[in-house]
């Protein structure tokens, strides 16, 4: 009898650009390889409509989300709050099939009575307080940071939501004990979906260094700030890539000759980079949830040097370069320039990365959501 399941998701999942939408891509395409029938219900905000989820979905609902005016003032989060929609618990309701809600963003039908007696669970990509704290921390717009302090309140309080779903799926071991310590069994640890392909070649040397992430996060905007000042002056090539521009990084590398922005716009633009770079230069400021790029670096990329918030109780310490100050990546650079990238290093990381199997972590979800309770 073919499974079948609700999968709710905060944005279009296609094109999978950014590290959540990344983990729910690859879910729904390891879930439908594994014959589950899904119905995504998404919220769209610039993205449009996908035909590319129609390859894995039975049916996809598309949901407009709410302004950020009409939103603002109220005591619940900001990222539930505008995306509560009548239509989307209307659509839940057409069936008795569990639904899976992607982070505590789609979580606000769970409080509607309707859905009482429904199994319900939540992927958690972050514990959400938490990483608005450090957003709040990362950003220098005091308007930004009194807002993600807000947030970071709410969202504490928001919390709740968690003691009425039948089950949690973390995305990284440092969340798994928060969650697990909190609300018990039902939190199981699923690791970070991704594209296992590898769609680069493997050439021995690259020609510069590559950082690249969402610029509309201000954790990422303090990366990318750092990276600028520590290689500003060094003579080596360096490229920042992201799918938005940001007016403070294109200020920022005006004056530098050697660095430069290379917009995204189609997913193949950021696997030429990979194939093109010879290091890959991962810093974070805060260490909450697994960074789906860093996964998604080392089945690309070449070298990667990352920090200790980056790689810490990951299980991919081994893969990586450290390097936490200025001086530490400049160094590493040096060294890793003169290396080539050879075929033993991939085959070293084949093996640790068959631990984050999408299908496996598939199976997992399967397992649990039909499960008897």
């Amino acid at each position: 009898m073919t499974k079948k399941i609700h999968i709710v998701s905060f944005d279009v999942p296609y094109p999978a650009n950014y590290g959540g939408v990344i983990d729910i891509f690859y879910k729904i395409k390891s879930l439908h390889a594994l014959g589950v029938e899904i119905y995504l219900h998404t919220f769209e905000y610039g993205k449009g409509k996908q035909q590319e989820l129609n390859n894995y979905c039975k049916k996809v609902f598309y949901y407009q989300r709410k302004p950020f005016i009409k939103s603002f003032l109220s005591t619940n989060p900001f990222i539930v709050v505008t995306r509560t929609n009548k239509n989307l618990i209307k659509n839940l309701l057409i069936d008795e099939n569990p639904i899976l809600f992607e982070g505590l963003h789609t979580t606000f039908p769970i409080l509607d009575n309707q859905l009482n007696g429904r199994k319900t669970f939540i992927r958690a990509h972050n514990v959400e307080h938490l990483f608005y704290k450090g957003l709040a921390k990362s950003e220098s717009n005091i308007f930004k940071r009194i807002f993600f302090s807000q947030e970071s309140r709410k969202l504490k309080r928001y919390e709740k939501v968690f003691n009425k779903t039948q089950g949690v799926f973390s995305i990284s071991p440092i969340e798994q004990n928060y969650f697990k310590n909190k609300y018990g069994d039902k939190c199981v640890y699923i690791p970070a979906f991704h594209d296992t392909k590898r769609h680069t070649s493997i050439k021995k040397r690259g020609d510069f260094i590559l950082y690249h992430g969402n610029l509309l996060v201000s954790e990422n905007v303090k990366a990318a700030l750092f990276l600028i000042d520590t290689y500003k002056d060094s003579g080596y090539k360096f490229v920042i890539a992201s799918s938005n521009i940001n007016k403070e990084i294109s200020a920022s590398i005006s004056t530098c000759k050697n660095i430069r922005f290379y917009h995204l716009v189609e997913e193949i633009d950021l696997y030429q980079l990979f194939e093109k770079a010879h290091i890959n230069v991962l810093p974070t400021f805060q260490n909450t949830g697994i960074k789906l790029k860093l996964l998604n670096t080392l089945y690309q990329g070449k070298f990667v040097i990352a920090n200790d918030l980056m790689i810490d109780q990951t299980g991919l310490e081994s893969l990586c370069e450290k390097a936490n100050t200025k001086v530490d990546f400049l160094n590493k650079t040096k060294e890793l320039y003169e290396k080539d990238f050879k075929e033993s290093i991939l085959e070293e990381r084949k093996k640790i990365l068959k631990n984050f199997a999408p299908i496996e972590s598939a199976k997992k979800i399967i397992d649990f959501m039909f499960r008897s309770f």
